[in-house]
């Protein structure tokens, strides 16, 4: 079975409580405000992932959701009743990453200048800039995101990514991965040099959960 991730900002008026429907693989990050998520608090730039149904209820000054659910290819954007956008989709093919999986979410933070020397990672993901600008150049084409800006990377295409080179950038993410990567990093450079240089990005995981995926 093929499966594809898709991304979607909710944004949540205070006390407005909503139930997203079933998936494989669930991810959400809080962009703003605050909201309970079956039942547990979840504050502003933390996340969590889950599977299943989840329940989310806004704090009472509201809440502006980043959502990654991960679906058989196909599902659409189900019911929505509060405000709901799709800012990016993509495929995930289990077979094609490993037999047992993970999904995970964090961040990815730049100083002003900063840079991703030439990697790939072991998975697909969806990537949403929080603050700042920063240029990706992958499969010979270059593209600058701003806030809000949702992108899509394959995993095994080759990427450069360069930071704003004024003012600190970071965004969030949400990546499907081989399970045997729980606990550590999914990023591989592509020249042998680069990997022992000083890196200028910093991680955070705000959660990583073993998923399970239907076979081909």
């Amino acid at each position: 079975m093929s499966y594809v991730m898709q991304l979607f900002e909710d944004i949540l008026s205070g006390g407005e409580e909503v139930r997203f429907g079933e998936s494989e693989a669930r991810a959400i990050y809080v962009a703003a405000g605050g909201a309970l998520v079956e039942g547990a608090g979840v504050a502003a730039d933390n996340g969590v992932v889950l599977a299943g149904t989840a329940l989310v209820r806004a704090d009472a000054g509201g809440a502006t959701l980043w959502r990654w659910d991960v679906v058989p290819s196909g599902t659409g954007a189900g019911d929505c009743r509060h405000r709901a956008a799709l800012r990016c989709s993509g495929p995930v093919e289990p077979a094609t990453i490993a037999d047992d999986l993970l999904l995970r979410l964090d961040s990815v933070a730049f100083p002003a200048g900063g840079s991703a020397l030439l990697h790939t990672h072991q998975g697909p993901g969806i990537r949403c800039l929080k603050e700042g600008d920063i240029r990706i150049d992958t499969a010979g084409h270059s593209t600058t995101y701003c806030p809000g800006s949702a992108w899509f990377e394959e995993g095994p295409e080759p990427v450069f990514a360069q930071a704003s080179a004024s003012v600190p950038s970071r965004f969030i993410r949400s990546m499907v991965l081989p399970r045997t990567l729980l606990g550590t990093s999914s990023i591989r450079y592509v020249k042998e040099e680069d990997r022992d240089r000083p890196k200028s990005q910093s991680y955070r995981v705000f959660a990583e959960s073993p998923v399970r995926l239907g076979p081909a």
